[in-house]
């Protein structure tokens, strides 16, 4: 009898307690219930994801296609990445050139993804190689191909970061006031670099520098700087061209090339080797991105003398 009590309590606390948790709506952890809430947003490269997370701060969850390491220029999305993409609310685009082969396949892996152009309302530079000969510059020109590096420029990241909060507003009015006071200490924060870097580059004497990839020619053109590639898109200079880029850099006093671990600098070492001079590397694509560009305009300071 008492046996049978037993099994009736529990019997009946087993009905309570489930018929509770039916009625009732899951109790999420704070982390997951905040990362149901933001915004997932895709960005192409690292420095992106730095500008995205200023403006969106804790209302975004922000993935980025290409890693550290990798190139831009010739990316492919994994598999894994691209069901990720199915998941994203938001695709900020920059323009670099693996988007102009992945872009429409990113749109088809989710259509309902709204993809923003954060180049809207920049002027692009043309790509500019270093002037072999006439016959050169004249196939140059006819290509007019545009500088995709717009994020090497704080006065042209102000630009970005209006478009990203525009979007972010337009995806989720509700936190308007938010993230246009992120974006205000966002803008303060690149008004005040610039204004730094102008200071540091402002008493060099030597105004041009030599790079392998011509990734500058934004940082370049808002200080004065020229800067002199050895190569332009992709594409490494002939016998004869590196010849004249040697007695050029010996002519001009070059003894520093700029190179980046996304290329080979094979090309870069052997001009230095010629000119008796050395390369220094330098990145454009960490994702600390203040920090990252304060240390270059120090860098270049320090080199280019």
């Amino acid at each position: 009898m008492k046996r049978r009590k037993i099994q009736a309590t529990s019997l009946f606390y087993a009905a309570f307690f489930a018929a509770l948790f039916l009625s009732s709506p899951p109790v999420y952890p704070e982390s997951l219930r905040n990362s149901k809430a933001r915004i997932k947003s895709f960005v192409s490269i690292l420095p992106q994801a730095y500008f995205v997370e200023r403006v969106g701060g804790e209302q975004v969850d922000v993935s980025v296609l290409v890693g550290p390491g990798h190139s831009p220029a010739t990316y492919e999305p994994t598999p894994k990445q691209m069901a990720e993409l199915g998941k994203a609310r938001l695709y900020f685009r920059i323009g670099v050139p693996f988007e102009n082969v992945w872009m429409a396949r990113i749109s088809r892996a989710n259509p309902n993804m709204k993809v923003i152009d954060t180049r809207r309302g920049i002027k692009l530079l043309p790509m500019k190689g270093y002037d072999h000969d006439q016959t050169e510059q004249r196939h140059h020109d006819s290509k007019v191909t545009k500088d995709p590096h717009i994020w090497l420029s704080l006065r042209l990241v102000k630009v970005q970061a209006q478009n990203i909060c525009q979007a972010l507003i337009s995806e989720d009015p509700a936190h308007r006031a938010y993230y246009e006071t992120n974006l205000r200490t966002f803008l303060h924060d690149l008004d005040k670099l610039d204004a730094e870097i102008t200071e540091i580059l402002k008493g060099l004497k030597a105004r041009k520098f030599m790079v392998f990839h011509p990734a500058w020619g934004y940082f370049a053109h808002d200080y004065g700087l020229k800067q002199i590639p050895i190569e332009v898109e992709g594409k490494d200079p002939s016998a004869r061209a590196l010849a004249e880029l040697i007695k050029y850099a010996k002519d001009e006093g070059i003894r520093v090339i700029f190179v980046q671990a996304q290329f080979s600098a094979k090309n870069a070492e052997a001009v230095a080797r010629a000119i008796g001079g050395r390369i220094v590397r330098i990145d454009p694509l960490a994702k600390d991105y203040l920090y990252n560009i304060r240390k270059i305009a120090e860098t270049f300071r320090r080199v280019i003398q």
